[in-house]
């Protein structure tokens, strides 16, 4: 029997993880067919099939599950004593992995990735932006970025970006003058209104809150897409009326194609964590969640001197 190789070890380990291969080599940023002649080369060399493979899933076989099971904790020791060797350096070195909302992604990430690679030049910043709950440890990143109803409570969460978030109902001016503006929620029946669908299919109904109050109205409208530059155009355009983050529709409140309607039944809620497991730590993460834990006490400190 030939000796596998660690590298093909660790492939395998990736696509059961992931479940499938386009889905390993999206969180590792390797090629699908790279993993795929890894994992058939580490099956000749064992002489044993460990995935089955159909056009819709990868699963382990039963030999595949107990090779994953002893590998798991020994990847992890070896990633563990590799980290020990890049903690003598002055600045960290390797890749940091995040798996982050699409909103994150857009909006509030693109400003600290920047600060920090710049502060870190060691550390290459690996993102990926996802709406659907996953499992972002199993997936193979090290970290998550997800709203606080979601990260799981054996998690170690720190607040990154805005602490609190709105959701924004607009629409263009040219619309408004044609249809006239709602002035409660339950107007919206009678209205156009722009909807988004969710990785997971799901088109959500929008919420409204005011003084206690709580309004959750299902809607119909000319276009439904998973895509919020074409939401916000067709908004722009006066198609409908849109609901979504504020942070999407900033630069289009401010120059005025998009004007605020409902504006006393906007809902807040809180921002983003970033979340991580409390054990093996890389020094990419613990660099980039020392730099994020500072930023906060720096705005914290600033807010005071406000006062």
């Amino acid at each position: 029997m030939m000796s596998p190789s660690l590298a093909d070890l660790d492939a395998f380990v990736a696509v059961a993880r992931a479940r499938g291969f386009r889905g390993a080599a999206a969180a590792r940023g390797a090629s699908a067919s790279g993993l795929s002649e890894a994992v058939r080369r580490l099956e000749a060399a064992l002489g044993v099939r460990l995935l089955n493979r159909t056009t819709r899933s990868v699963t382990p076989t039963e030999a595949g599950e107990r090779l994953l099971e002893r590998l798991k904790p020994a990847l992890g020791e070896i990633e563990s004593g590799l980290d020990v060797v890049n903690s003598f350096r002055a600045s960290p070195r390797g890749t940091l992995k995040l798996n982050v909302p699409v909103i994150v992604a857009m909006k509030i990430l693109p400003p600290i990735a920047s600060r920090f690679l710049k502060a870190y030049p060691g550390v290459t910043l690996e993102i990926a932006a996802n709406d659907t709950f996953i499992d972002v440890i199993g997936a193979g990143f090290d970290a998550g970025i997800r709203y606080e109803e979601r990260i799981e409570r054996d998690m170690i969460a720190v607040p990154i970006g805005p602490r609190i978030q709105h959701y924004v109902a607009a629409a263009a001016p040219a619309y408004l003058a044609a249809h006239g503006a709602p002035t409660h929620p339950r107007d919206l029946v009678n209205h156009a209104c722009i909807r988004h669908r969710f990785a997971s299919g799901a088109v959500a109904d929008w919420e409204f809150e005011r003084d206690g109050e709580s309004v959750r109205i299902k809607l119909e409208g000319p276009l439904i897409a998973s895509a919020n530059e074409l939401e916000l155009d067709a908004a722009v355009a006066g198609l409908g009326i849109i609901c979504t983050f504020e942070e999407f529709l900033r630069e289009a409140l401010d120059r005025g194609q998009l004007k605020p309607v409902l504006a006393d039944w906007r809902q807040s809620f809180s921002g983003p964590f970033l979340y991580y497991p409390s054990r093996n730590m890389p020094a990419p993460l613990r660099a980039f969640v020392d730099f994020i834990r500072k930023g906060e006490s720096e705005k914290r400190l600033r807010r005071a001197d406000a006062f």
